[in-house]
This record gives structure tokens, C-alpha cells and sequence, in this order.
């Protein structure tokens, strides 16, 4: 099988990842539940994965990244914790349902007041139209990094600084980028960083986080035991414990800190130009292919490593299967948790396939996809 849905989780990982989680299966205890060797162990793992993370996202406060077990925790962390009655909210098209729904959730119970930056059918956000959707109330922005469905980058330090001009706060869903480009959390202006371990940081499932800057409370999502002041009646003030209730996922961080490892060793540098030089190779290969649509205009901020498209006269599931069936590449396709973006795009009974790459996706496995899809396209004509 040839893997391109790395969007939805990377199979291919660093030998270390697998070695890691495996070694604290082995021996690992309970961080912070206990004072032996192997509690002691489980600890500075975890410590060693915030650690990590902190440094590769540029924010010197490594106890208030949070692990959560997935993004989808991370941002509901987030959006409960930080948006009170009465608030106003700016979101956009390109969102997935992990922010999408917990939005909707908050509007559905009279909570919040939601507008959204809309794209167009080309895949483009209109940032022109950002400045006319703030109100004396907006809160906060939230915003993916990039497309999940197309891959477009968004232009996240604009957000953060509209954001900030009228004292809101600029919450950052990194799911799709971080691992797979550099993304240095100062320099956008995030007040709060989700992400995900799976995806390009390459780590294992069940793991994921946030980073939160340290003028923003959060209220806790989830209230119960956390190794420390234990006698207290209430989550503890101080983080990380304020927004980690209950025992850590130790084997999956273990794994997620052995990717870290591999990541900054290697440098998000040498990723990002990886996949971009796929992405390129496959554009540039299906240009000519008879009935193939490709969605999401460069709006000069670039693309990470995905491309959603379409062959004009076959459903999307059905070109997917073939492609896994006949040919033996892995794709995904349907609605991809993100139905504003579709609905843009026009695409949303129809569906998309998408194509997404990773650190270890060859040149050879793009040209297999390419002829493929050729060969698929050449029996509709």
C-alpha cells in the first residue's frame, strides 16, 4: 500500500517512536503517582515531550503545554475554558469539525455570538472582509494553520494581530502543521497553540495538546485527580495540573517524545521543503489529466503537504476505492470533517479525494498516484 492520507494520521514514524512506547509498556509507571524508579521514569518523559514541544514551537514556558489525548480535546479544552457568556467569536471556512462543533455547541445554548471569515470557491479567505467582523465583544478568533482539506496556509499572524487590536485572543489549531512546517508561536501572535501527536509530529495516537501563553486563564474542562494537592477541593491553580485531570497517556508521550526528538534533530525545515517538492511533483503531474479538478488557490502564503481533488463523472468514494483497490494507494475521501470548506468549494454533496504526504512519502509513490489517476481518467473519456 502506498500511504497519502497522512493528514488523517502518519503510519510510517520514526523507528524510535515505536521503541519508546514499547520500553515504557515495559517498564514505565504512573507520572506524578508515585516515587519509583519507574514513576520517576514516566515523569521525566513527560516532562521531557513538554519540554520538547515547547522548544519546538518557540515558547519558553514548557509547564503550560497541556497534553490532552487528541487535538479535538485540545481545542474543546480551549473554546469551554476561554469563552464566557456573552461573548462574541470569529472563526472561518476552513475549519474542521473539532472547531466547528464545539463553536456551534456554545451558540446552540445562547453562550456565544458566532460570524465566520468566509472563503471563496477557489479555496481563498476573504481577509479583506476580517476588519467589518469585529464587534465591542469579540473574544476571541479561532483559526486552523492550514486547510485540512486543501492544504492552504493560513495567514495566521494577520489573525493574531486584528485579534489583538481588539483585545481578543487568537486561538491557533495547528493539527495540519506542526511537524510538517516550521511554526513558532510567538511569531504568529497565538495565545493558544492546539496540536496533534499523530499527524506529521509523527507520534502515536492518543496524544496531543496545548500550549497556553501565561496571561490566559483557562477554566478546566475536566476536574479530578492530579498527583498533587490532593487535599484540596478544587483542580489546582497551577499548570500544568490546572488543565490535567486524571493518569497521563505515559506510553503514548513516551512515543511522542522520541518523535519530538527525531523532528528537531532532523529540523521541520528539511519536512516542510520534503512536501512541498511532493506537492509540486503531484500538481504538476495531474495538470494534464483529462476531467481532474484540483481545489485551493494559492493565495501566496503557500500549501502544506495535501491536495483535494475530483474526477469530473465519478464520485469521490468510488475513485478512492479504485485507487486503494486497484492501484494500492491509501487516500480519503468524502467531506473530511470540514463542511463550510466544502460548501465553499461547491463540492459538498460530491465529496473530495484527498491526497496528503509525508516525511516518508517518496517521489516514486507520487508518480504512482499520477499514473493512476491517469490511467482511471483515461477509461471515462
Amino acid at each position: 500500500m502506498i500511504y497519502l492520507n497522512n493528514a488523517a494520521t502518519t503510519i510510517q514514524k520514526p523507528p524510535a517512536v515505536a521503541e519508546a512506547v514499547v520500553a515504557a509498556m515495559a517498564g514505565a509507571g504512573s507520572s506524578s503517582r508515585g516515587a519509583s524508579a519507574n514513576d520517576l521514569a514516566a515523569a521525566r518523559s513527560v516532562a521531557g515531550a513538554r519540554v520538547r514541544l515547547a522548544r519546538l514551537i518557540g515558547f519558553s514556558h514548557p509547564e503550560r503545554v497541556i497534553f490532552t489525548q487528541n487535538a479535538t480535546m485540545a481545542l474543546n479544552t480551549a473554546i469551554f475554558g476561554l469563552l464566557r457568556p456573552g461573548d462574541h467569536v470569529i472563526t472561518t471556512d476552513f475549519e474542521h469539525n473539532s472547531v466547528l462543533r464545539p463553536l456551534h455547541e456554545l451558540e446552540r445554548r445562547g453562550v456565544i455570538d458566532l460570524d465566520y471569515l468566509r472563503a471563496d470557491a477557489s479555496g481563498r479567505l476573504h481577509m479583506e472582509d476580517l476588519e467589518g467582523l469585529f464587534r465591542p465583544n469579540t473574544a476571541a478568533v479561532v483559526s486552523t494553520h492550514a486547510s485540512n482539506l486543501t492544504g492552504a496556509i493560513v495567514d495566521a499572524a494577520a489573525l493574531a494581530e486584528a485579534a489583538h487590536a481588539h483585545g481578543a485572543r487568537f486561538v491557533l489549531d495547528a493539527s495540519q502543521t506542526l511537524g510538517a512546517l516550521p511554526v513558532d508561536m510567538v511569531a504568529l501572535g497565538a495565545d493558544i497553540l492546539c496540536f496533534t501527536g499523530h499527524k506529521a509530529l509523527m507520534g502515536p495516537q492518543g496524544t496531543g495538546g496545548l500550549a497556553v501563553v501565561s496571561d490566559v486563564e483557562l477554566a478546566p474542562l475536566v476536574h479530578g485527580g492530579t498527583g498533587v494537592k490532593s487535599a484540596d477541593p478544587l483542580q489546582p491553580e497551577s499548570y500544568p495540573e490546572h488543565l490535567e485531570a486524571g493518569t497521563m497517556n505515559g506510553h503514548g508521550l513516551a512515543g511522542l517524545d522520541a518523535a519530538l526528538e527525531f523532528l528537531l534533530d532532523l529540523g521541520v525545515d528539511q519536512v516542510e521543503r520534503h512536501e512541498r517538492d511532493l506537492r509540486e511533483r503531484f500538481c504538476a503531474g495531474v495538470a494534464g489529466a483529462a476531467g481532474v479538478t484540483v481545489y485551493g488557490q494559492d493565495d501566496g502564503h503557500g500549501h502544506a503537504g495535501v491536495v483535494a481533488l475530483n474526477l469530473a463523472g465519478m464520485d469521490s468514494s468510488t475513485l478512492a476505492d479504485r485507487l486503494a483497490y486497484e492501484h494500492g494507494i491509501a487516500t480519503r475521501a468524502g467531506l473530511h470533517c470540514a463542511p463550510r470548506m466544502h460548501a465553499a468549494l461547491g463540492t459538498l454533496e460530491q465529496g473530495a479525494v484527498r491526497f496528503s504526504f509525508g516525511w516518508y512519502t517518496t517521489a516514486s509513490d507520487i508518480d504512482a498516484a499520477v499514473e493512476a489517476l491517469a490511467a482511471i481518467a483515461a477509461e471515462l473519456d
